[in-house]
């Protein structure tokens, strides 16, 4: 199949949607398709649409819609998709409503759609390689938080955690990712110097975010919406525990059981949790094993053949009868 992905871009290129798009597109022309990756539609015809985000990419599937109404779209949905603009914006419904097929990133994210759109949606988890062990610190207890700094990841939560910490706390955090303001910047840098166990140090090469994260005791996601986030993927495939912000997206990536939740916002429970984690060995045994039994999730073989299942069942559909949106 011909097939186009349309991904939003905007600050950073290494976002979160452009890395699925390249990823996705890696496992779509190993299985022989051809593909093409775009942040907006250049209107040649192709057999299918993939689109990351509803809302910013709904001009480029509003048109694929308009000019190729036989055609198959499939929708991935984001963490402000679904938790915030599936809700209120009228571009984000209608490009729910166009597609012939949705695309949620954890199991909770189904909770969040309408019975219509719950039928047309499928879960694909994000995967991320394995990464090979690295020896972590011995004089500090490191943990990483890996995101760009920007509201909804509510990225000062750790730093502000630290400082419940008691004194002789060996944890030390290390942020990367970039700043996706002047505001956010100077926020980081004023942290770094009101906190010394807190460390900023912006957009680095993936090799090394995995080596960083490889080696860390844990590793912090703050956020306060998700749609299924790579980092705690890629947490999982380094066997790397996970603290993370009790919301539905992290839920449906770690499980409704798991151990290593704070309230949202609450950075004395984080502080707690961290504090626990430094010195109860049995707790942090158990988030390793409750981890390692999510892995199989991740695996890039588990996301690529559950992509040419997607496939299967649109082409099965759009070969016998041609699909047209109800509209």
């Amino acid at each position: 199949m011909n097939i186009v992905i349309v991904t939003p871009v905007a600050g950073p290129a290494l976002s979160g949607n452009l890395n699925t798009a390249y990823r996705w597109g890696r496992f779509l022309k190993r299985s022989g398709h051809d593909i093409k990756i775009q942040t907006e539609w250049d209107g040649d015809p192709v057999d299918l649409m993939i689109a990351l985000h509803a809302r910013k990419s709904h001009s480029s599937i509003k048109r694929f819609a308009t000019l190729l109404p036989r055609a198959p779209l499939i929708v991935c949905l984001t963490g402000t998709d679904l938790y915030r603009d599936i809700k209120t914006d009228a571009a984000a419904q209608e490009s729910l409503h166009l597609a012939a097929r949705i695309v949620v990133l954890q199991e909770m994210a189904l909770n969040e759609l309408t019975e219509d759109a719950r039928d047309k949606a499928r879960v694909i988890y994000q995967s991320a390689k394995p990464v090979n062990p690295v020896v972590p610190l011995k004089n500090h207890f490191e943990i990483c938080l890996i995101g760009h700094l920007r509201e909804e990841k509510d990225p000062f939560r750790c730093a502000m955690a630290l400082g419940h910490l008691h004194p002789t706390s060996l944890i030390r955090s290390c942020h990367m990712g970039a700043a996706m303001s002047a505001a956010m910047e100077l926020q980081a840098r004023e942290w770094m110097r009101r906190e010394p166990r807190y460390r900023w140090i912006g957009q680095i090469p993936h090799w090394k975010v995995r080596k960083l994260l490889a080696r860390s005791r844990a590793m912090v996601i703050s956020s306060r919406m998700e749609g299924g986030a790579n980092v705690v993927s890629e947490a999982l495939a380094a066997q790397v525990p996970v603290i993370a912000s009790r919301i539905p997206g992290n839920i449906g990536m770690l499980g409704e059981n798991y151990l290593g939740y704070y309230t949202v916002e609450d950075e004395s429970q984080l502080a707690s949790l961290l504090e626990r984690m430094e010195t109860d060995s049995d707790f942090c045994t158990a988030l390793k094993n409750q981890c390692r039994g999510r892995m199989p999730l991740v695996q890039e073989k588990r996301e690529s053949e559950c992509l040419e299942v997607l496939l299967a069942e649109i082409k099965r559909q759009w070969l016998g009868q041609a699909w047209l949106p109800r509209y």
